[in-house]
This record gives structure tokens, sequence and C-alpha cells, in this order.
């Protein structure tokens, strides 16, 4: 007999037996009718969890990672509003159940049987993935079950704040809400988990508004590895800016009256609170694990005798709101409707085509208010004596920074932040002046953890804000990359559409600075980007295209509701000068604000037939250098500037290189999963004309001297092109 089965049958014993584990008398808040109600919430947590092995074992259903144990959240749900946003781990069917009570029309049981059999009819996630999640009931989707879902609550709380200051129109969240966001004890040592909750008290302790309430549901094991008894107590009762609240989930009215009390301090103080609550673990950690194989059976056993419906039956009981007979013929009926449920739910439809399962990867577009843009004199206040220089020819940092101030002047809800986005106006000094023409509030400055910058982005784009959150260096993304594959562009996957996470994440990257930084500072490596489906991944050239680019990834995030990265070419920040010193080559002037460069929409300069060289970023600046060289030669060229880096614009691409006799690929990231490799298959299938590619090599980039060696050249660009030229006849 399996452990559920040995709970189940525990459960009908004891309780006809009258033989109730011993806890504290029921007190506190919490009324009878609504102590009822919690109790059968917790009946159908636990008779969904006992049916979703039935259905794994028929070949029905495919998830078995239930609640049982910690159905004392449906507590946590009656002591907060169904309006809270509701961040949850993924124990937290009671809680979902209880939530439903909450809001007219809700079918939570028809509802997760779907989501259990995969059903493309699941309310949620479309038959994508098991996942709790309700947009009538403010519970996003998540997926994880390693907190990583934690820095986007801390920025989605901060978002309820902002949004008193500057209400964004598509603002969702009532202004007096908290935001709710619970996860495991051993997900509470995760570094991602680490930073949130650091971020949280960094922010608190310096008396900004954070109204978040975490909760960790403490069963004291992380699949098979115990969580130090007295260490999660321990580890964060006295953290500055965090108050610490604890209870016994095993008690519904302890839980209630501990909750209740936890989220009026987080209400009424727009600060942070930490909610620890014990609970235990049935069954082990999913339907194939074992945990008799590395715990002793004493200690299973001891568990399995702390079932909290169990206490519930109890405390109802000493309560006089219902009495453990009628309590146990609640367990019998509701195992028995869930039963008959399933049967008809796994007849329900399924996803059965890669185009259904990809439907949701890109979101649905929203409409917008039409804006006019501002009025002259507000933009020649803000500008100020920039103004005239916009006619004047200048670098790419500078027509970026002119670029930002027009889309923060006519788009209230675009909010910057990052490491040294404000005051000090960036690195490289791209957002110079902007936190003094739009106010702290708008532009972040946050602290040192790129996952916080990307999770507060993701928070506040939920509320209907626009971020534009900057990494400074593209090296510095990747210990936090999961905020934006496993967080933000999953989003709209898993929730069919209802929730997702528009946004421009700006990041300074590539290579070529001389001098400065070696491989912390310069990273040529963009395959961490270009593999996360629905991203949109864009690298200017030169300042007037970064500038309309800028502006065409705004609306898709705006409008089309898309997750993009710009990624902006360090190098080409301050570059002036294209073959001679002083001839000012690779400055332009500012584009009137109204143009724009569409999505996919790729960059022909010149008509050359004899050679087609397809290139982006520093390439293209290599490019045109070394294209004069090859004219020397009698080669005519004609430079294909990408713009747009995945998705692949395949259609364009190969309109560019039409008439071309010979095409090359110059590609400054690394042979090994640079972006050559997706170019030299798509015209291998398209063209058919010699073809060649010229990358960097499979190297970190050094300090000094070197900087550029493992890296194309202008040189090695006209080498590459004789080369093709005379093999390709």
């Amino acid at each position: 007999m399996d452990r559920a089965a040995i709970v189940h049958d525990n459960f009908l014993r004891r309780v006809a037996a009258r033989d109730f584990p011993e806890g504290a008398a029921p007190s506190g808040p919490l009324t009878g009718p609504v102590a009822v109600a919690l109790y059968r919430a917790q009946c159908l947590s636990r008779a969904l969890d006992r049916q979703s092995r039935a259905m794994q074992k028929a070949g029905q259903g495919f998830y078995t990672i239930g609640s049982s144990g910690h159905e004392g959240m449906a507590a946590v749900a009656a002591a907060l509003r169904p309006t809270d946003p509701a961040f949850l781990h993924y124990r937290d069917a009671a809680f979902q159940i209880a939530r439903s009570d909450q809001v007219p029309g809700q079918s939570p049981t028809w509802d997760i049987l779907l989501s259990f059999a995969s059903s493309s009819e699941d309310p949620i996630s479309g038959g994508r993935h098991k996942v709790l999640g309700s947009k009538a009931l403010c519970i996003p989707p998540q997926t994880s079950t390693i907190a990583s879902h934690l820095p986007k609550a801390v920025g989605a709380a901060y978002a309820v704040c902002a949004a008193q200051r500057h209400r964004p129109e598509h603002a969702e969240v009532p202004k007096d809400a908290i935001v709710y966001c619970s996860f495991g004890d051993a997900s509470a040592n995760h570094s991602t988990a680490q930073g949130a909750f650091n971020t949280a008290q960094w922010t608190s302790f310096q008396s900004v508004p954070l109204p978040l309430l975490f909760c960790c549901e403490d069963n004291g094991i992380g699949i098979s590895t115990k969580t130090p008894k007295g260490w999660i107590a321990a580890t964060f009762s006295n953290r500055p800016g965090l108050k610490y609240f604890s209870c016994d989930g095993l008690d519904i009215f302890d839980t209630f009256r501990v909750a209740q009390k936890a989220a009026a301090y987080v209400r009424s103080r727009k600060k942070p609170a930490f909610l620890h609550i014990r609970t235990v673990r049935l069954y082990g950690h999913a339907g194939a694990d074992m945990p008799t194989t590395y715990m002793p059976k004493v200690e299973v056993e001891a568990e399995e005798a702390n079932d909290p419906l169990l206490h519930s039956v109890r405390l109802l009981d000493q309560s006089g709101a219902m009495q453990s007979r009628e309590a146990l013929d609640v367990y019998n009926s509701t195992c028995a409707r869930v039963a008959r449920v399933a049967d008809q739910a796994i007849t329900r439809p399924r996803l059965q085509t890669a185009e259904d399962v990809m439907a949701s990867l890109i979101p649905p577009a929203r409409p917008c208010v039409p804006t006019n843009g501002p009025a002259p004199e507000r933009r020649a206040e803000v500008f100020g004596g920039d103004l005239k220089a916009q006619s004047e020819p200048q670098i790419m940092s500078r027509l970026i920074n002119w670029a930002l101030t027009d889309l923060m002047l006519e788009y209230g809800e675009i909010v910057m932040m990052g490491e040294d986005v404000g005051r000090k106006g960036g690195v490289y000094g791209v957002t110079q002046k902007l936190q003094t023409r739009f106010g702290s509030d708008r532009m972040i400055d946050t602290l040192l953890d790129e996952q916080s910058i990307l999770g507060l982005a993701i928070g506040m784009a939920q509320n209907g804000f626009t971020p534009m959150p900057e990494i400074q260096f593209l090296a510095y993304l990747h210990n936090a990359e999961d905020q934006l594959r496993g967080e933000a562009a999953t989003l709209p996957f898993f929730s069919n559409g209802q929730y997702t996470n528009p946004m421009v994440v700006r990041i300074a990257g590539l290579g070529y600075q001389k001098g400065f930084g070696g491989h912390f500072h310069n990273d040529n490596s963009v395959a961490v980007l270009r593999d996360i489906p629905g991203l949109i991944l864009a690298c200017p050239s030169n300042g007037a295209d970064a500038a309309r680019m800028l502006r065409e990834c705004v609306r898709l995030a705006r409008e089309d509701q898309r997750l993009v990265v710009f990624l902006e070419p360090i190098a080409l920040y301050p570059m002036r000068d294209l073959h001679d010193a002083g001839d000012s080559a690779w400055m332009r002037t500012y584009p009137d604000p109204s143009e724009k460069i569409g999505f996919g929409e790729v960059g022909v300069d010149g008509d050359g037939e004899d050679l087609a060289i397809v290139t982006f970023g520093n390439g293209v600046y290599l490019s045109h250098q070394a294209r004069a060289a090859l004219e020397a030669d009698g080669i005519k060229a004609r430079i294909i500037d990408m713009r747009w880096l995945s998705p692949l614009p395949k259609k364009a691409l190969t309109q560019a290189v039409a008439g071309a006799k010979h095409i090359l690929v110059a590609d400054e990231t690394r042979h090994h999963g640079g972006v050559a490799e997706a170019l030299m298959a798509h015209f291998h299938e398209t063209a058919e004309v010699p073809l060649a590619r010229i990358t960097a090599e499979d190297s970190f980039i050094a300090t000094g001297p070197a900087y550029a060696a493992t890296m194309p050249s202008k040189d090695s660009i006209v080498a590459a092109a004789r080369s093709l030229m005379e093999t390709g006849k």
C-alpha cells in the first residue's frame, strides 16, 4: 500500500474512532462558518491530490506533486483579499480553492482536474503545464520550484505604491492591495530567494513602501534533504526591515489569526513581513517518490499522524462548528465528487500540434490610448540646450539618451531601473539627466543585483508599467538570465496569454572596448538570449538606428506586450570616425521622434551584386571599413545590417541578399553558438550562391592590446571576402 492510501485509511479510521492528534484548543477570530468552509477547501485539496495519482496510474493524468500536509494554507487565503496578487508555492492548492470561495462563479474542482489532465480547456495554462493560477483570482501561474518567483513578487509589491504616484493606463492591482508570495523552506535557501529577501529588506530599511508578505511553508525537507530544525526561525526572526510572524499550519484557527495579523501589518505599514508556517509533507515529494527510501519509517509515520485534516476535524468538533461524524461525511462525499468530475475531465480535448502548444508564446496585443506626444513647449523645457544640438551629428550614446527622453515624455508608464542609472546617469552616461528630468520614481537606482533588477521590472510590468531595466554589461546578465527565461518569457505561455511581462531590457554588450575590462565588460555571447522562445533581441549599429529601433522596441512592449532585449554595442557608444581620424563618419543626427525602424526590418547599404556582407552591431562598422578596400579590388559589395537578431528576420534577409553572387556572414559572436550558425543555415536553405562566414573565436575576451584579437576585424573581413570571391567562382 502506498503512503497516500495509508494516510487516507488512517484518516477514515481515526475520525471514526475520534482519535485525534493533540493540539491547542481553537481560539481567535475565525468564525465557525468560515472554519467549516476552510475545512471543505482542505478536503477538496486532499481529494484532488489522491485523484491526481489515480489519473497518472491510469495514464490520464500528468502531475502528482500535491499539497497534502499544506492544507492549512486555506486559512491564509481567508485572511487575505481576493484582489491581493498571490504568487504561489506549488503546494498551495488549498489556498487557491479557498480563494475561489471568495469570488463568485468559480469552479476549482473542474479547473484543477482539467489541469491534471492537461486538457486544452484548462482555464489557466490551456493544457501546457499543471500550474496553480487564475486571472479571476489574481493568481499568476508559477512553474518555479526554486523560488525564482520571489524577485518579481518584490517588484509587484513596489508597483502597488508606485502606481499610486503614477497610475499606468493598464494598472490592475488595487491601490490598497498587498502582494503575497509563498515558497518552501528548502527554496528559502536558494540564492534567488536570498536576493529577493535582501532587496525587500534594503528597500524597507530606506522607508520605501513595499507591501509584501513572504510566506515560508516549512515542512522541514526539500525532496530528501532536511532543513535543520529551527533554521528558518533562526534565520528570519531578526532581519532588519522584515517583520517576522509564525504560526502552526496544522491549526487553521492559529494560522488564520496570525496571517490576518501579518496581512494587517503589511497593509497598514506598507512594509514587508515574513510569515513562517509550520506544515508537514505527506506522501513524499511526488508520485514516484518513496519517502521511506531516505527517511526512517518512524519519521514518516510521525508526520502522517499529524495530518492537518485530523487537526481540523478536532478543532471543528471542539469549537462546535461541525461534529466529527459530519466532517467525515464531507471528506467522503468530496472524494466521491472529485472522482466523478475526473471521469469527465479526462475526456476533454488536449493539445495535439506544435501550433497548439506554441499559440501562447506570443502574447496578445492590447489597445493603448493614442498619444500625440508631448507639447513642443514641454519638450523644449525638458531638453533645454540639447534641443538645438539635435540638428548636429552626435555619437550613439547621446542619441540613445535623447530617444529615452522623448519616450519617457510621451509615455508616463515607462520606468527605468538599474544600478547607477539615475544619479550617476549610467556607466557610460547613456541615462544622464534622466533622473533630473523625470524624478527618482521613474529613474530607479537599484542595489547591485541583476536578479532583483529584472524582478522589479517583471513585477511592475504586471501592473501596467512599461519597464526598461538596464543591465550594465552583457556578462552580468548570466547570473540572472532565468528571470527572463524561466519567468518573463514563460508567463504568457503558461497563462495562455492572460498574464504578460512587457518590457524593454537595455543591455550594454559585445566587445571591442579598447583596454577596458576583459571578459567581465566585453561579452560577445548572445546565445543565452537567442535561445529564449518569444524574446525579441534587437541590436543597432549606429546612433540614428538606435533611436528609431528603441522607439519600435517600446511600441512592441506597450502595444504588443512583448519581452524585448535592446543590446547596445558598448564600443560604438562613443564612436565618431569611420576611416580617418576626424572624419566623423559614424556620427548621426537625431531622427524625428516619429521615425521608427519596424520589427524585422533590416538595413541595406549599397547595391553591389558581387558580395553581400550580412552582419550586425560592430560588424556593420567594420564591414564599412572593409568595403573601401574591397572596392579598390573591384569587388562591389552591399552591407546588410540585421538589426533584429532574434527571431531571425528571415524574409527580409532573403530579400536583402537577392541578386548577390556571394554571401559573407561577419559575426562578432563566437563560432559555436553564435549568430552565424543560424544565418548560414538559413542562406543554405534559401540562396544558391557560395557562402562563407567569419566569426569570433570560441574564447573569452582579453584586456589590453589583445582586446580584439579573438574577433573579426576590418582586415580579416577583407581577407574572408577575397577568399570567398576566389574559391566561390
